[in-house]
């Protein structure tokens, strides 16, 4: 019975928390939980079954094989990104993370097996900082993807594009790609009968030569959106700008029905918690985004999350710990 408890009560945590606002932090913490309290209930039910204990130990192979794999793809793909993207800060991020699990790996494998208890300990502690952070990287990654794939997709007054940085004056494939989205839920609004309104929000950076706002215009008017329904928000330099500004941009025109953010699919989940944070009531939807900028670009998401609610993941720790004491004294 505790047993079940220890599953059911953060899977309630999870569904009320989707149910009051799907744009809490906090859910991505109970659904890990959640996930973690069902594998170690299963296990303990597939002791004397081969029904359960099969799949279960093909999914743990399986399961090490890619932990084995993931710092030689993270390698691969830090590799791509700076050939492509250049070699800045976060471009290297994916790079920087394969050849931190590959050192930390190295040092576990050697530290487990000494004499000295202040290196074994220190062994042991690095593997399991490095499995709680794995742990909260995993949770954040499948609830963003959940969040992005529910959620209302059409019946919006206004859609605000997010700016990303611009090549001298023309517009990138990550920020056409934002675009491109926005104008498919503004033609599906159109066709339904309604006349939403289109924000198109970044301001100028030192190497770009007009405005975001204004190149995302001229996109928009090159591709048969009417001067009238895309308004510019210029100003914005960060992501809880373009949110508010846009925002209160709508609310001056009169437009405070239903609104939705439009941004890369990577930067969905954290654009919804900002956009919670301040008080907003919107949505975000996801665009497209090319494959091998994913995993430097859902890198910096996670550290940003992380860096900036220390609470939640702090709270996550906590539960971990005592979920697993519970379930080892239930028999």
């Amino acid at each position: 019975m505790l047993a079940a408890l220890l599953f059911v009560i953060p899977a309630m945590f999870f569904l009320v928390g989707m149910v009051r606002d799907r744009r809490r932090l906090s859910n991505a913490v109970w659904l890990g939980i959640t996930l973690v309290m069902l594998l170690l209930l299963l296990a303990r039910a597939g002791r004397d079954n081969p029904v359960i204990s099969l799949p279960l130990l093909l999914a743990f192979v399986l399961a090490l094989l890619g932990l084995l794999l993931l710092p030689l793809a993270l390698l691969a793909n830090g590799l791509v990104m700076v050939r492509r993207e250049g070699r800045s800060l976060g471009n290297l991020l994916s790079l920087l993370a394969g050849l931190a699990l590959i050192g930390e790996m190295a040092y576990f494998a050697w530290g487990i097996g000494q004499a000295n208890d202040w290196v074994r300990g220190s062994a042991i502690g690095l593997f399991l900082v490095s499995a709680y952070i794995a742990f909260l990287f995993v949770s954040l990654l499948l609830y963003s993807v959940i969040y992005g794939r529910t959620g209302r997709r059409s019946g919006f007054d206004g859609i605000v594009v997010l700016g990303a940085g611009l090549l001298g004056s023309r517009v990138p494939p990550l920020l056409a790609s934002r675009l491109d989205r926005a104008l498919r839920l503004y033609r599906r609004d159109r066709e339904a009968g309604r006349t939403p309104v289109i924000v198109v929000s970044g301001g100028q950076g030192e190497d770009e030569h007009v405005s975001e706002a204004y190149a995302m215009r001229e996109y928009l008017l090159e591709r048969g959106v009417p001067d009238a329904d895309v308004v510019m928000e210029d100003q914005a330099t960060t992501t809880e700008e373009n949110l508010r500004y846009s925002r209160e941009l709508l609310a001056g025109r009169g437009h405070t029905g239903r609104v939705v953010a439009v941004t890369n699919n990577y930067h969905v989940f954290r654009t919804a918690v900002l956009s919670r944070k301040q008080g907003l009531r919107l949505q975000v939807i996801g665009a497209p985004t090319a494959w091998y900028f994913v995993p430097s670009a859902f890198l910096r998401e996670f550290v940003a999350l992380l860096v900036r609610n220390p609470v939640v993941h702090g709270l996550a720790c906590v539960l971990l710990m005592a979920g697993g004491l519970a379930l080892t004294q239930v028999g």
